[in-house]
């Protein structure tokens, strides 16, 4: 094959044991996952069926990182979740074989541009503006799985400038890791360097320029980022 007609994008990666680096393929995010936050948003947590939307990988921002205050919004907002990593492929993976596919998890930050977001879905017009902006995926590194079964429960928390913002259980989850990867390998094949963010619970709110984040989930290392 000859030389590439423009520069080739780096490879984007975050750190991970031992020593290694986990290589970003895609990014895939869950909607309303949290019955608390479904309800803040206004949809209907008895009703709706998972729903997914992407970000590409350039918008990892490494643990540690300053996040650019992104253009385009009055009205930037944190929303902390569970990462799930991906080592396999598969499609129509059944759940009770999902935490196979399962290399580790993360702690992660959907950034969202709420203002544009809220615009769009009166217009029926997708969010990838409101979602899939440059640096809108801040994610710690990965840690290893360690346990037989998918990670169900645990403790998850935001704070910016030290103030408690967001605070949840993973056990609060509409649907599990495992029915996750199950309904999401049932519309794309799920691929090794996938990443997964599993929802958020209620409390999302606006953040500043020079606000520093704090989210954490119990077993995971905290996640510091800054809004630069």
């Amino acid at each position: 094959m000859g030389d590439y007609a423009v520069a080739a994008p780096p490879l984007v990666s975050l750190p991970a044991p031992p020593g290694r680096s986990f290589p970003v393929r895609r990014i895939f995010c869950v909607a309303l996952n949290y019955k608390d936050h479904a309800r803040e948003m206004g949809g209907d947590p008895e009703t709706d069926p998972p729903f997914f939307f992407m970000k590409p990988a350039g918008a990892i921002v490494q643990n540690g990182g300053t996040m650019p205050y992104p253009p385009g919004t009055n009205d930037l907002q944190h929303e902390v979740e569970l990462v799930v990593a991906m080592n396999m492929s598969g499609r129509n993976v059944p759940p009770e074989k999902a935490n196979d596919m399962v290399f580790g998890y993360a702690v992660g930050l959907d950034m969202t541009k709420r203002d544009v977001q809220t615009e769009l879905k009166k217009k029926g017009r997708p969010w990838e503006m409101a979602k899939a902006f440059d640096f809108s995926a801040p994610c710690s590194a990965i840690a290893l799985k360690t346990r037989t079964g998918a990670i169900a429960k645990g403790k998850m928390e935001c704070r910016v400038n030290g103030q408690l913002r967001q605070t949840g259980d993973l056990g609060s989850m509409i649907w599990g890791v495992p029915q996750i990867i199950h309904y999401l390998s049932r519309q794309v094949e799920v691929c090794p360097g996938d990443l997964i963010f599993t929802g958020t619970p209620a409390g999302v709110g606006s953040v500043v320029k020079g606000d520093k984040i704090e989210a954490t989930i119990a077993g995971l290392a905290p996640l510091s980022i800054e809004i630069g």
